[in-house]
């Protein structure tokens, strides 16, 4: 029996069987590789589902997260400590949102729990206690929470877990008419995400977002904006919502953050942030000295101008790669889309056997609905990797 399959083995006897895992078992990373329990490498073109944004072992985060450990593990948040501040510095100063505050947790789920209580408790503080429903949008994805899974409009993750909690309607993305048809005095928020990841990759179309900010300023709804997967330089911006040039009340971040890491945040406008006093909300780990720290690291380097600037050519190249291809094989691609370094390829069908030929090319990447292969690769992937990956994903269409 191989290594891999005697881990695989015990894996099975022990783990939730929850996810469909690729037969691999992967063991050491650098930069845009990773090598599996018989020595093959990988190119990783999907770094995590968007999280590893430096790519694997970082020296940089390495060296900043070992320092920690070397001087203190965790304090809750009963106390201060300097490396949560310091993250907090860097997210709300680069927010653009009046007076920003932070708020840290381990998750993006546990982010958008935080948008969504907050949403709910800040109407209530502005004695709109009837506004509770939250507009979201089909093709979403928020996380596995009952509360974040019923705010993701896609039935295939809710089927099991009814009742579902009440307080979410959905629209079709993009589609401003319908938000307007939805509105009542009900209607606290609306969550959206620049980008639909999990949805297919599909950007918002142009002048959605700012549509959705003017009809939350004319009805004193919050504006919330789920950048789990868009944030931390992805696109060529710190925030996905910047090419658009508008302002949330507040928004989410995760994968990206730590470069790995477990944590996640919620930044919001000071305003709204005041309806979350001491005691309404917490996290036992969230803002953790080590993972506040590696994420500091990660930020500097994530968002240093030189490689946002690099992110969005370097997603420009993939598009025009992209783009050949489907040009050369439009029997089987279908559709190119994304924006900096996330991108989806729709096929034809069969998007599940054209990533396993992929797996076993040496590429690796991942689905994004039925039809969709996603790519998020990390930032350090240079254009000849990008190449090659795509190399590879043609031949295993």
């Amino acid at each position: 029996m191989s290594r891999t399959d005697e881990v695989i083995a015990r894996a099975k006897q022990v783990l939730l069987l929850n996810y469909k895992q690729q037969p691999v078992v992967l063991v050491r990373g650098e930069g845009a590789y990773v090598w599996d329990a018989e020595g093959r490498r990988y190119l990783d073109l999907i770094a995590g589902i968007a999280t590893c944004a430096l790519g694997h072992c970082h020296p940089g985060v390495i060296a900043a997260a070992k320092q920690q450990l070397d001087t203190l593990w965790h304090v809750s948040n009963v106390f201060y400590s300097e490396p949560q501040i310091a993250l907090a510095e860097r997210l709300t100063k680069a927010s653009g949102l009046p007076g920003a505050r932070a708020f840290f947790c381990n998750s993006g789920a546990e982010a958008n729990e935080a948008l969504i209580k907050l949403a709910r408790r800040c109407q209530r503080e502005r004695g709109q206690k009837d506004r509770f429903e939250i507009i979201t949008f089909e093709g979403g994805f928020h996380g596995r929470t009952l509360a974040t899974v019923t705010a993701t409009a896609q039935p295939k993750y809710q089927q099991g877990f009814e009742p579902l909690p009440q307080g979410f309607v959905y629209a079709p993305y993009g589609d401003l008419d319908a938000v307007k048809r939805l509105l009542g005095p009900q209607t606290a928020a609306i969550l959206v995400e620049p980008i639909q990841g999990e949805g297919g990759v599909r950007p918002a179309p142009k002048g959605f977002l700012a549509g959705l900010q003017q009809l939350c300023a004319q009805h004193g709804l919050l504006l919330l904006l789920d950048e789990v997967q868009t944030g931390i330089g992805r696109t060529g911006k710190p925030f996905a919502f910047q090419h658009e040039g508008i302002t949330p009340d507040a928004f989410s971040l995760a994968k990206s953050l730590g470069n790995g890491l477990p944590i996640g945040a919620m930044v919001c406008s000071d305003e709204v942030g005041k309806a979350l006093p001491s005691g309404t909300h917490g996290s036992t780990f969230g803002g953790n000295p080590v993972t506040a720290t590696a994420a500091c690291a990660t930020w500097d380097l994530a968002t240093a101008p030189e490689t946002m600037k690099e992110n969005e050519a370097k997603g420009e190249h993939l598009r025009d790669l992209a783009e050949a291809l489907k040009a050369r094989r439009p029997e089987r691609v279908k559709d190119v889309r994304g924006r900096g370094l996330l991108f989806g390829i729709e096929v034809d069908t069969g998007a599940a056997d054209v990533l396993a030929r992929c797996r076993v090319n040496g590429l690796l990447a991942n689905l994004a609905g039925e039809k969709t292969v996603r790519f998020a690769p990390a930032y350090v992937t240079t254009r000849e990797q990008l190449g090659e990956g795509l190399a590879i994903f043609e031949r295993s269409l």
